[in-house]
């Protein structure tokens, strides 16, 4: 089971990153009056597999924060 806890948590750590970069090419796409129609899409579906994820993780009796430390922040002016 600890390997399975272990799997999940790498995904959500490596999900995060991924929608920070979607999140972040949205804000872009705002920025130079684009559609960002897709890419918010995109994002919803990735928060939406992300409560899978942490709901499957407490399921399995996991309730350690994941450390926001493991993620690079993008800076945004």
């Amino acid at each position: 089971m600890d390997n399975r806890i272990n799997q999940i948590r790498k995904k959500i750590s490596a999900l995060r990153f991924e929608m920070l970069n979607v999140e972040a090419a949205m804000h872009d796409q705002v920025a130079h009056d684009l559609d960002c129609a897709d890419t918010s899409t995109r994002l919803m579906a990735m928060r939406a597999e992300m409560v899978a994820l942490v709901n499957e993780r407490k399921a399995l009796g996991d309730l350690t924060p994941i450390g926001l430390s493991e993620i690079p922040r993008l800076r945004r002016r």
